[in-house]
Formats: C-alpha cells, structure tokens, sequence
C-alpha cells in the first residue's frame, strides 16, 4: 500500500470511526481546509454532483427555491446547485471549521452551526427543499433525523439524500424511511444506487421524497 493510499485510509477512519460528534468535529477541523481536494481529487468524490442534478431534476429547475443544504460541509453541493442557477441557499452543519469553508465560496444566503441528532434551527416549513449529501453515513447521522427534515419543509417540498452503502444496511435507514412513508410523513418519488467515491469504489443510495400537501 502506497503512503498516499495509508493516508487516505487514516483520513476516512477517522471520519467513519468517531465514537462521539466531539471525535466528528475533531476530525473535521483537521481536515476542513484539505477537504475539497482530498473528498473530490483524491477518493473521488462525486454523490455532491448527482445530489445537486437529482434535486434539480425534482424542482423542474424551480431557481427561486429556498433550500437547506443540511450537513453542508465545506458547500460542495451548494456549488454544484449556484452552477445550476440556485441563488437561495442555507448552510447547515456541526463544524463551525466546515462552515468556515463554505462561506469564502460566496455562495450561501445564511449559516448556521448545527447538531443534526437535535431539533433544527428552524421553523416549520421553512424551505421548499432541503439537500443532504454525505451526512447518512457511518460515524454521522442516523434515521432518526428524518423527521426533522420533513418538518422544516413545506408541503409539496422536496427532500432529496444519500445514504452510504452498507451503512444502509447496518444502521437501519431503509426501516426508518418505510416507517415515515406508511405514516404518510412523506412520498417516494424515487430510490437507486449511484457512484458515491470512485476510487474507493464505493456508491451510495439517491433518494427523493415529497413532503404531502400543495405547496404554496
């Protein structure tokens, strides 16, 4: 194994492995400032790229949407979808040094640091969209903060995230997101797999739901 390839290796475990969101935000303010060229140039990383094109796709290219980008990380997705013509978006996400990151891209409305496990900063139907790239994934966030995302959009909205191969099976998200479909909490507009790191080889879940009601 190459040095390059053990330095990967450590990088990912220390995301992936955290015991604790303290570890979590450790680990990310060591790695906020090499975040984008390592994630996209070394492990290459492209779930941000299909997010952004999915969630465009769901809106119909809707430009004026107010949308969350939650775990926004170092604003990866925020870029793609500014690229797309997006000009309303919020970041959120735990680590202040991500969010740092994310703002000298000049492209976010707002920022706000964040625990995802918690109830979000926000009031109810806030957004018309809400973006989650990376976030579903082990040594994250669990199934849990589904709902928390259905109740900051407004009926009609959209909710589209990934969910890290394996850790869909391991943690339970496919059970959670059934749960909410039968409760009516929200709909599937559609579900498959898509490239999540090509050099790691790995892919990811792509999921969409609507929030019920018409939208305003």
């Amino acid at each position: 194994m190459t040095n390059q390839r053990i330095a990967k290796t450590e990088i990912l475990n220390k995301v992936y492995t955290a015991d604790n969101h303290e570890e979590l935000m450790d680990a990310y303010q060591a790695w906020a400032s090499d975040y984008d060229s390592d994630l996209v140039d070394r492990f290459g990383y492209v779930a941000h790229i299909a997010s952004a094109k999915t969630l465009d796709q769901a809106l119909c290219c809707q430009h004026d949407a107010v949308i969350l980008d939650a775990g926004s990380g170092t604003g990866l997705v925020g870029k793609e979808l500014a690229t797309l013509g997006y000009t309303t978006m919020d970041a959120l996400d735990y680590s202040r040094d991500m969010l740092d990151e994310a703002a000298a891209k000049g492209i976010y409305r707002s920022f706000f640091q964040a625990d995802m496990t918690k109830p979000l900063p926000f009031a109810d139907n806030t957004y018309d969209a809400v973006v989650c790239t990376g976030t579903f994934t082990y040594g994250h966030v669990r199934g849990d903060a589904f709902a928390e995302l259905i109740r900051v959009t407004r009926p009609g909205g959209t909710i589209v995230f990934t969910i890290r191969e394996g850790a869909f099976e391991d943690y339970g998200y496919r059970a959670k997101m059934l749960e909410l479909e039968v409760q009516g909490d929200w709909e599937l507009l559609s579900f498959y797999d898509t490239p999540y790191q090509i050099e790691e080889e790995n892919t990811c879940k792509m999921c969409t739901y609507r929030v019920p009601g018409a939208a305003a």
